[in-house]
């Protein structure tokens, strides 16, 4: 199994509205409408906050170290106030040390608000997307960035759809397994380096580092380009993971499930893994098992387990308290080869 050590697992306490900008403007159509002046704010939390409330004078509970959106709600309530009062409302914004300020639905910023980003120092950003959406695709984006993360060596494949990780120690021929997969016409995701990352409850994706990328190391060639050798069909960039299968050279005394209905899972980052240990001797195929362990996942999760069908079908038969064992089929046709 992976052991996984809490040094190993990343978390990432804030970035700056630099890095933020820097990332999301192109993707989310994000525009720097004042100057340039406090890119180096913190945000230091994953969620959005839409400052109703505190624009009416209530921040008992305002959340003013958020990215805060300004929607067509909170625009058109300021444009109905005179310019005093929207100074005065605006104020009990731009007095706490929020990141960053986003006008959405091609709202532009108020001269108050120009005036007070100014004095405080703080980013004003425009976008023609709808709030909703805005706050759907920045909402995803932070949660990304603020999910913890944990290095694992292996070699990650999307074999049926269904993302396989293979582990074991240094030689053991992960890479080559992988390498055959894709030559079967599955696709890799990383080899040697897998970032895997937390999104939301009970999902970990998987994915390379940017230097290794689809990279991989053929003991006895070296390093080959999956991508620029298979072609881009060969490829993901990111898989979510939902099998570990550990290979080890055959052990006589080792405890290696007969039925699968044992099923054995692993933990990491809190999100519990289906795991299987898979030994290795001459002549074994692991790379048309590891074929079959992907299309039993696939029957698993549509309902069909086949363990579960033949443990009923033996406990039917134990309770017909049938002692002889039938063929198949009552009458051999004449079909003689």
């Amino acid at each position: 199994m992976i052991t996984v050590d809490e040094k190993n697992i990343i978390k990432k306490d804030s970035i700056n509205v630099e890095f933020f900008y820097k990332h999301t403007k192109d993707r989310f159509n994000l525009k720097l409408l004042n100057q340039k002046d406090g890119l180096k704010r913190i945000i230091n939390d994953q969620n959005l906050h839409r400052p109703g409330l505190a624009l009416a004078g209530f921040v008992d509970l305002y959340s003013y170290n958020r990215v805060q959106v300004f929607g067509n709600t909170e625009m058109r309530y300021l444009n109905r106030l005179t310019s005093s009062k929207r100074k005065k409302a605006l104020e009990n914004i731009f007095k706490f040390d929020i990141p960053c300020l986003i006008l959405t639905d091609n709202n532009k910023p108020l001269n108050e608000m120009l005036e007070l980003a100014s004095k405080y120092k703080v980013p004003i950003f425009g976008t023609s997307f709808p709030t909703t959406k805005l706050i759907f695709l920045v909402s995803d984006f932070l949660d990304d960035q603020f999910a913890p993360r944990l290095s694992v060596h292996g070699s990650f494949v999307d074999v049926y759809g269904v993302g396989m990780l293979f582990i074991g120690k240094s030689g053991i021929g992960k890479s080559e397994v992988a390498l055959d997969l894709v030559e079967r016409g599955h696709r890799l995701v990383a080899d040697d380096v897998v970032i895997l990352t937390k999104k939301g409850e009970g999902i970990l994706m998987g994915a390379g580092t940017d230097l290794v990328k689809h990279f991989m190391e053929v003991r006895g060639i070296g390093i080959i380009d999956i991508r620029s050798m298979f072609g881009v069909r060969a490829i993901r960039f990111q898989k979510r993971l939902e099998i570990i299968v550990e290979l080890e050279i055959w052990d006589e005394n080792g405890d290696y499930t007969r039925t699968g209905l044992d099923g054995t899972k692993q933990t990491l980052l809190d999100v519990e893994i289906p795991y299987i240990k898979l030994p290795i001797v001459p002549g074994k195929n692991i790379t048309v098992i590891s074929e079959v362990i992907a299309l039993n996942y696939l029957l698993r999760h549509y309902g069909y387990d086949a363990a579960q069908v033949f443990k009923r079908r033996l406990n039917y038969r134990i309770r017909q308290k049938m002692n002889s064992v039938d063929r198949v089929v009552d009458y051999f046709e004449h079909d003689f080869e």
